[in-house]
């Protein structure tokens, strides 16, 4: 299952980001935490380069706590890293004190020079729809950025005021040209990364239920009251279309129905807490 999605304006974006680099203090670097690895952006990391970063995992109240700490403890090995919810703003204050921790020497050496105590300027970046808009007007206590529960909502760029002696420069989400990892493609269009459209429902339905088969069987058992789980997954999501009720006249489940119902249910968070790849296993 091929996934591409990468509009002209995403391109435009990542030369902005590059542009405006040497105005910011620290980069947060905002990742799902249901797919670290694969909504790591790795043509944002070329960019940034050395820039001061912090790592947030967002969506931690979807993700698997114990495999988020394992996470977390795989990037705190690069940059200051924690994991946050920006809907509910859980965590989110605690990025003030890691920039302001990241910036203590500059600042110093700034008021020896006598000058005053300036704005930390930051930037985030991260995927469509990974919730950087939310996490703006967390950390600002305002509703200042169009929000939207669709990749794409932001397409400029603009300064946002922030409490606490900080400013930030909101930018679009950027993904990457071409997914080399063609399962990477897979899990950001099923934690919505990817515009609906680009991708066909029922094959990636299918795909969710073959990874859960292996990873979470009995939440799915749990969830659509089955008393087994077929080992064919083409059979598995007509025996959840059945018990949703999803069928057309003669019986025929509508997969194309169920299909829809299984990827929301997971976006929500209904299927459980679940993350859909681990940590990397230094050898």
């Amino acid at each position: 299952m091929s996934i591409q999605w990468y509009p002209g304006h995403m391109d435009k974006a990542k030369k902005k980001i590059k542009k405006r680099l040497n105005l910011i203090d620290v980069v947060i670097e905002l990742l799902d935490a249901r797919i670290p690895l694969s909504s790591r952006n790795p043509d944002i990391d070329e960019v940034l380069k050395d820039k001061k970063r912090i790592i947030a995992l967002n969506k931690k109240d979807l993700a698997d706590p114990q495999v988020t700490k394992q996470w977390l403890d795989y990037f705190s090995e690069t940059a200051p890293s924690l994991a946050i919810n920006s809907l509910s703003g859980n965590n989110v204050k605690q990025i003030f004190s890691l920039a302001d921790q990241l910036t203590q020497e500059e600042q110093a050496k700034a008021l020896e020079r006598g000058r005053k105590k300036r704005d930390v300027k930051l930037m985030i970046v991260g995927v469509p729809n990974v919730g950087k808009s939310q996490l703006i007007n967390q950390l600002g206590n305002k509703n200042k950025t169009r929000t939207g529960n669709r990749p794409g909502v932001t397409r400029g760029e603009q300064w946002v005021k922030l409490q606490q002696g900080f400013e930030l420069l909101d930018t679009p989400g950027v993904l990457w040209s071409k997914f080399n990892d063609e399962e990477a493609g897979v899990r950001l269009a099923l934690c919505g990364a990817i515009k609906e459209g680009r991708f066909d429902n029922e094959l990636l339905a299918y795909k969710l239920v073959q990874i859960l088969q292996e990873s979470n069987p009995e939440r799915l058992k749990e969830r659509y009251d089955l008393d087994h789980l077929s080992p064919d997954t083409y059979q598995l999501v007509a025996d959840i279309g059945k018990k949703r009720g999803c069928l057309q006249s003669g019986g025929k489940v509508d997969r194309n129905r169920v299909s829809k119902i299984i990827l929301k249910e997971f976006d929500e968070g209904k299927l459980g807490r679940i993350t859909l790849e681990q940590p990397p296993v230094e050898s």
